[in-house]
Parts: C-alpha cells; structure tokens; sequence
C-alpha cells in the first residue's frame, strides 16, 4: 500500500503547480521551470567573461592577452587579487537582486549561486560574504551574501565563514555618494572575526553588486591584513565604470 505522504504530494504538487506556475526572475512571466529566465530577460542579460582585465573584471574589446590589465588597475591597483561577476549590471541584474535584498525573495540566492559556478575556479578557497551590521541584520533578517555563499559552498562543497569578517561601524546606505565618498564611509566598518582563520587562506570573497567597489575593497584589505594569501571578488552583478556615475 503506498504511503499516505508520497500519495498526498502526488495529488496536490500538481494542483500546486498549476496555481502557482514558476515564473521568471527578471519580469514574473510563467516559465516552464523554477528559477529559469524567459527569452526577452535572458536575452537582455549582459553576462561577463574572458575577455577582461585580469585584476578587476572589467571587459576588454578583444583579447589582450594572458594576465592584461586594464589602465585603471596599473595605476591604482585594488586590494583584490581579481574580481568577477555575472553579469552587467542592468534591469534584468537590478531586479533579482532588489528581490532578494528587499522582496525576501531568498530562493533567488540559490539561482545567482548556480551562475556564479563558472567564475570560482579550480583552487579550493574559503567562502567569505561580505558581512551586515548587526543592526541591518535584524531589521532585514537576513544577509543576502551569506544567502549566497551558503549555497556556493553546498554547489562547490568548498567551506563557507560567515564570521571571518564583521561589520563594526554602522554606515549610512552609500547610494547617491562618489566613489571617494563611499570609500571615506566604509573606512573602518570591517574587522576581522575570531580565530584567525584567514590566516595562509584562500579567500572567495562573496558580494550580491559591485558598484564603486569600496565596500568589497575595504573588507579585501582587512583580509590581507589577516594573513590571507589571495582574495578573490564574485559578485552577482558588476555596475561597469562607464555606467558607475549614472547608478550613485
């Protein structure tokens, strides 16, 4: 005789799933699977890749060769070893992220982890998110990058430290300040954790958006101020420099 739950969810995941058909990320239109893009959002993603400036991501027009950088990083190089993200930032990009972060649409998380899979690497390295206040922590909930992480970490079964950094200082939200603005902000808003545990690490540094990238810099430095040997920078989405000043 079959058992009454598996008979139950074979009753009514049918009827679930006609009332609640899965729906795009990007726009709410019925998909035919969970966590897939329709065609118009998919084909307004702008992914990022090879080729690009080996230290920040940025892309190049045409290949440039193994380890080129770009101007800027030459003459002021960041605090990271290198840094990727998914996609370009735009209305598609906006609008998982907004709804993860604000809509507690944290489903979402597991998607922007599964697209992430292609940009962390051979090398095992420890999976660190960019850390809340603890404030902003228990009036949202939740850290979206830890979100994030976490599933990375069961994708990848590398290991995930959601307390190697923390967030001392409470700063205002940095949308609407220059650059130098945002990085004056952030100037002393991270700490290392307890126990040292960067210390000779590789770091997989986790963050949902990279605007002017003074946050993920701030926390790059303390972790190289902590021991670590390499950190790398993986986002969800990257506002690119010509479009940085439209997004402040």
């Amino acid at each position: 005789m079959m058992p009454v739950l598996p008979l139950l969810k074979g009753l009514l995941w049918p009827a679930v799933d006609y009332a609640l058909p899965p729906r795009c990320p990007g726009c709410g239109a019925i998909v035919g699977e969970d966590f897939a893009f329709c065609l118009p959002c998919w084909g307004g993603m702008e992914f990022l890749g090879e080729p690009c400036c080996a230290r920040c991501g940025v892309p190049f027009p045409h290949e440039m060769g193994e380890g080129a950088e770009c101007g800027g990083c030459m003459a002021d190089p960041p605090p990271w070893d290198s840094a990727r993200a998914v996609l370009a930032y735009g209305d598609v990009a906006r609008t998982v992220a907004l709804r993860l972060k604000y809509g507690r649409r944290i489903g979402l998380a597991r998607l922007i982890a599964r697209q992430m899979l292609r940009h962390v690497g051979d090398e095992e390295a420890l999976i660190v998110p960019v850390p809340l206040h603890r404030w902003r922590l228990w009036n949202r909930g939740f850290n979206q990058s830890a979100l994030i992480a976490d599933h990375l970490g069961r994708l990848t079964g590398w290991p995930v430290d959601k307390q190697a950094l923390r967030r001392v200082k409470r700063t205002a939200p940095l949308r609407g300040m220059n650059p130098k603005q945002r990085a004056k902000m952030v100037r002393g808003a991270f700490a290392l954790g307890a126990g040292q545990t960067v210390k000779g690490r590789r770091i997989l540094l986790i963050d949902d958006v990279h605007t002017s990238g003074a946050t993920a810099a701030a926390c790059a430095k303390m972790l190289k101020r902590g021991g670590a040997t390499e950190v790398r920078l993986l986002c969800w989405a990257r506002v690119l420099p010509d479009a940085v000043a439209d997004s402040l």
